[in-house]
């Protein structure tokens, strides 16, 4: 039975994926979160859908290096692991993120540190098993840093430096590494959004090209996938133009 961990679990997008691969497959899911309710809802849905699969779940600090660690150690030594999927995250205010550098401080560790360092607590014991996939949530608000949303953009960008030094650390190895680079995405998370009218893609799109993209070994995946070459063209506008436009 194939051993899924997932991070994040009680994100739509990471529930809509979780909900994917049990409706292709029996799965052991190990669901991560910081609120058991939400995450028992995930858990009963799962198995409501396929009687085959089952699901654990595990209460965890996100921002507590000592607390990942052991969660690593005590699922590593009983389980080899298929795929790591990292999908926890949120979406701060800007202009509350330049007043309140505790706030700012918060949303560059939830967003950028801490997923480095879930997926540094569990690859050494991958590289020794040389199997499994790994799959981390950046944002195409890395690719390029704007006044609207530099505090996040930035955790996102390193989410992208450090998958790639991870990638060239472990060239020699069966492991695969995808970075998921979603645009704006229908979630509670972007309700803000939203109230402007934003033009923001369905989760259940978005799930589809991570499980696809995960299945294939897939580098980088942009989801939808205009937005890759709507940021070729953000990341290639001139300094001097790019400081006049409002984004």
């Amino acid at each position: 039975m194939k051993k899924i961990l997932i991070v994040g679990a009680t994100s739509s997008i990471a529930s809509n994926c979780a909900r994917l691969w049990a409706a292709s497959e029996d799965v052991h899911f190990i669901l991560v979160g910081r609120d058991k309710n939400k995450l028992r809802k995930v858990s009963d849905d799962l198995v409501t859908r396929n009687n085959n699969c089952k699901a654990e779940l595990h209460v965890l600090d996100f921002m507590d290096a000592s607390s990942i660690m052991k969660l690593s150690k005590n699922i590593q030594e009983t389980y080899v692991l298929d795929i790591l999927f990292i999908a926890h995250g949120l979406l701060p205010n800007q202009g509350a993120c330049q007043s309140d550098p505790g706030m700012a401080f918060n949303a560059l560790m939830i967003n950028g540190v801490s997923p480095c360092i879930f997926v540094e607590a569990f690859i050494n014991k991958m590289i020794d098993n040389n199997h499994g996939s790994i799959c981390v949530l950046g944002s195409v608000a890395g690719d390029r840093g704007r006044k609207s949303n530099y505090i996040y953009g930035s955790a996102k960008k390193m989410i992208e430096v450090y998958l790639d030094g991870l990638s060239h650390r472990i060239a020699n190895t069966k492991i695969k590494v995808t970075i998921v680079k979603p645009g704006p995405t229908s979630t509670p998370m972007t309700e803000a959004l939203k109230k402007e009218g934003a033009s923001l893609a369905s989760v259940s799109h978005v799930s589809r090209d991570i499980v696809k993209a995960i299945k294939n070994g897939k580098r980088v995946v942009y989801t939808p996938i205009k937005w890759s070459l709507i940021m070729i063209i953000v990341r290639n506008i001139p300094n001097w133009l790019f400081k006049k436009i409002n984004i």
